[in-house]
């Protein structure tokens, strides 16, 4: 059997419970991590205490290793004391896949802010405060979905910083970062043996010429010109906003774009249910649903698993790329 997939439990008073018994649907080893107070009520679930025990699970029950939390989980109303089980969770995810016993790790959404408010939480979000438990690597975020043909997968050099500082933050080094790492994902996560890239310009109509912005001449293009000395199959700085149908995402494995709504608005019209959230760079897979807690109708039986079911399964493959690499 295939290494199992950890599933983190994420914000006990958000989706994350709910959504759980259904990622069954993908017919995939993996496991819960988290308290089974918090699923619904009625989750058919055996309790296991190691992940060797997952194949004595039958395939109609939820496998959960157990993760007590300090109290009882609402919808809709999060619980600064479930704050510090939220962060232990992810670190025992972690865990278990740098040991590796899991194969990938599969996240559920949090809530910033109420790790903030319950447990002093340092970090933006998920993905930086997995890239500090994997000992500082670079990472890089990346959206996907192969639910859409041609498939669409994009990365934002620069992700949640106001747009009037998108300028100064995108770099000829951080974009370098961000192809590295893409390039270097689609290999040993995908499968894709020789990867081709395609790069957003920062401007529109990718500057034309520096009529509308200077950017793409000043540094990007010396930029890809030099990576393809050494190899690398880039083609840009390109018009954004000619990137993405489907004519044009044939011809390229993953875009790379300057700022956080060029990468994200197509792809989440693309495909808004079955987005995939994947963190690049990391020593072990990790994907999660591309959406939040959904507070709103949290507890209301309204949660489309999708996205979720979507991550599971994309998690699987990365997880045998790895493996057959």
């Amino acid at each position: 059997m295939a290494r199992p997939i950890i599933v983190t439990c994420g914000e006990p008073a958000g989706i994350g419970p709910e959504i759980a018994p259904q990622l069954l649907a993908a017919g995939l080893p993996f496991a819960w991590l988290g308290d089974p107070r918090h699923l619904p009520h009625g989750t058919a679930f055996s309790v296991i205490e190691d992940l060797s025990d997952l194949s004595g699970v039958a395939p109609d029950r939820l496998a959960v290793l157990r993760h007590d939390f300090a109290a009882p989980a609402t919808p809709s109303q999060p619980d600064p004391a479930n704050a510090a089980g939220v962060i232990a969770v992810i670190e025992r995810a972690v865990s278990l896949a740098l040991s590796g016993q899991a194969g990938a790790v599969c996240t559920l959404p949090i809530h910033k802010k109420a790790l903030k408010d319950g447990a002093d939480f340092a970090f933006p979000g998920h993905t930086e405060f997995l890239a500090h438990l994997a000992g500082g690597v670079d990472v890089a975020m990346m959206l996907a979905s192969t639910l859409v043909s041609p498939p669409c997968r994009v990365v934002p050099a620069t992700i949640h910083i106001p747009l009037a500082q998108v300028p100064a933050a995108l770099t000829a080094p951080l974009l370098e970062q961000a192809i590295r790492i893409t390039h270097a994902a689609l290999v040993r996560d995908f499968g894709i043996a020789e990867p081709r890239l395609a790069v957003a310009g920062l401007n529109p109509h990718a500057g034309e010429g520096g009529g509308m912005g200077g950017e793409e001449i000043a540094w990007m293009i010396p930029l890809l010109d030099r990576l393809r000395t050494e190899g690398l199959s880039l083609s840009g700085p390109l018009p954004a906003d000619t990137m993405f149908h489907a004519p044009a995402r044939a011809r390229y494995d993953a875009a790379i774009c300057g700022y956080h709504d060029q990468a994200l608005i197509p792809i989440k019209t693309l495909d808004f249910a079955g987005g995939v959230n994947v963190t690049l760079g990391l020593p072990f897979p990790r994907t999660s649903p591309d959406h939040g807690t959904a507070f709103d109708i949290a507890g209301k039986g309204l949660a489309d698993a999708g996205s979720a079911i979507a991550a599971l399964r994309m998690a699987a493959d990365m997880a045998e790329a790895r493996e057959r690499g």
